[in-house]
C-alpha cells in the first residue's frame, strides 16, 4: 500500500523499451509549472509526502517511482546492466513527462534520483528548465576520488555491487536489520513515518526490487562511469542553473566539494549545506521547500 499525498492521484504510465513493457508509477497534484520529483535508495516517491502538497500550491507536482522501486516495473537485469543503466531511467521520466505533455519541466532529485536526474539533463538538455539535486557529487568524481573515509561510511557501494546473487542473499536473510543499519546509522530512523518506514520496507522484503535496486548500484559502477566519461571526453556541460544542497552531518560534506565538483560538468552552479543529514526532504522539509521555491522559477 503506497502511501498517498493529500490532493494528489495516483497514476501509472507504460511505455514499450528495449528491456520490455515498463510502467512507471507516479502521483499528480497542483498547478502551476511542471516540476518532477525522483527519490532516491532505497526508498520510493513517498519521501515527497511532506513537501509535494506545499510545492503543489505554485507547481504541477510529478512524484513517481524510480524503475525498480516502489509500484514501478523491476525487471530483471541484463548481464550488461543496462536495464538500470541512469540513461534508461532518465529515458523513463523523460517520457513520463513527454506522455503528460510537458516539453520542459523543472527537476528535483535526491541521492540516486539525483544521479538519474543528472543523466536526464545531460541527455535532454531542452527539457530541464532547471535542476536541484540532494546530497550528492557527481557519480563519477565520487568514484574516482574514493578515500578510506568515503569507502567505510559508504561501504554500501561496494556491497551492492557484488556479483548476483551474493548481496540480494545476503540482504534477504533479515531485509529490515538492513533497512534499520543503513538509514538509522547516523540519527534513528525516527524521521521516517511510520506509513513511509513501511512503505521502504517492503521494497526491501520485494526480491524483484532487492535485486534492482543492486543493479541500480552495479549499473553506477560499471556502465554509467562509461557514459559519464564519454561526456567528460566530449567536455559535454550541463547547460541549465544546477543547484546542490547537502547535508553537513553526512558523508559527502566530509569527503567532497559539491560546489566544486558540479562545476566541472555544469556551468552554472550554486548551492550550500544544510543543518541535517542525508534525508534532506524528510529531516529539513520546510527549508527545502523555501530552497525549491526560491530556485525553480
Amino acid at each position: 500500500m503506497s502511501v498517498v499525498f493529500s490532493g494528489f492521484e495516483q497514476k501509472q504510465f507504460t511505455q514499450v523499451t528495449d528491456d520490455g513493457p515498463i510502467n512507471i508509477a507516479y502521483q499528480i497534484g497542483g498547478s502551476g509549472p511542471p516540476l518532477l520529483l525522483l527519490h532516491g535508495f532505497p526508498q520510493t516517491k513517498a519521501i515527497w509526502e511532506i513537501i509535494a502538497p506545499v510545492l503543489a500550491k505554485n507547481y504541477t507536482v510529478i512524484a513517481s517511482d524510480l524503475r525498480g522501486y516502489g509500484e514501478s516495473s523491476k525487471p530483471h537485469g541484463k548481464a550488461d546492466h543496462s536495464t538500470y543503466s541512469k540513461k534508461a531511467l532518465a529515458a523513463d521520466q523523460h517520457a513520463l513527462m513527454q506522455s503528460l505533455a510537458y516539453k520542459q519541466f523543472f527537476l528535483l532529485g535526491h541521492d540516486r534520483g539525483g544521479r538519474v536526474s543528472h543523466r536526464l539533463a545531460m541527455d535532454y538538455p531542452e527539457s530541464v528548465l532547471r535542476l536541484m539535486v540532494l546530497d550528492i557529487s557527481p557519480t563519477l568524481f565520487m568514484y574516482d576520488n574514493t578515500t578510506m573515509e568515503f569507502a567505510k561510511g559508504y561501504w554500501h557501494w561496494f556491497f551492492l555491487i557484488q556479483a548476483e546473487p551474493v548481496p540480494e542473499t545476503m540482504i534477504s536473510a533479515n531485509p529490515e536489520f538492513w533497512l534499520k543499519n543503513h538509514m538509522g546509522r547516523y540519527a534513528g530512523t525516527g524521521i521516517f513515518s511510520p506509513a513511509r518506514w513501511a512503505e521502504y520496507l517492503a521494497g526491501m522484503c520485494d526480491p524483484q526490487s532487492l535485486h534492482a535496486m543492486c543493479e541500480d548500484y552495479r549499473a553506477a559502477a560499471t556502465i554509467d562511469l562509461v557514459h559519464d566519461r564519454a561526456d567528460r571526453a566530449a567536455n559535454k556541460k550541463l547547460s541549465m542553473p544546477l543547484r546542490v544542497l547537502w547535508g553537513e552531518q553526512g558523508l559527502v560534506n566530509q569527503c567532497f566539494e559539491p560546489i566544486k565538483d558540479w562545476q566541472a560538468v555544469a556551468n552554472e552552479v550554486s548551492g550550500k549545506a544544510l543543518a541535517c543529514g542525508h534525508y534532506i526532504p524528510e529531516e529539513l522539509p520546510n527549508e527545502l521547500i523555501t530552497e525549491a521555491q526560491q530556485f525553480l522559477i
